[in-house]
């Protein structure tokens, strides 16, 4: 197996998990040059709230998106905008990335912006 083949098996082992608890989840997707963090309902199907490097707000206060700064950045924001809709108990799904870098930045700042998980 690739390394991406890996990463989404691990990917959907976790995701099978949050599914049968129901549970809100914010999931991440870092690249390259981007990371990404969105808040899906319950069931799956609707996106709550979103936050990532992509946007004109944050491009304007980070250089570069591939940055833990910028991950810190993208996390306060999700935590702010879920908790404007009400969100505060949520489950991460890392989309099979390690826990580690940006990933667990992004983590650390949303955790401290108010959400629990």
């Amino acid at each position: 197996m690739d390394k991406k083949l890996t990463r989404l098996r691990r990917a959907r082992k976790t995701r099978a998990k949050i599914a049968e608890l129901k549970a809100v989840r914010l999931s991440v997707h870092r690249s390259n040059c981007h990371i990404y963090a969105q808040v899906y309902s319950g069931c799956g199907t609707q996106v709550l709230a979103a936050a990532s490097t992509a946007e004109g707000e944050v491009r304007s206060k980070v250089k570069n998106g591939g940055t833990v700064a910028a991950a810190e950045l993208v996390g306060k924001l999700i935590a702010e905008r879920a908790k404007a809709k009400g969100i505060e108990q949520v489950s991460f799904d890392r989309s099979g990335f390690q826990y580690h870098g940006r990933v667990k930045a992004l983590a650390e700042a949303a955790r401290a912006g108010g959400l629990k998980f």
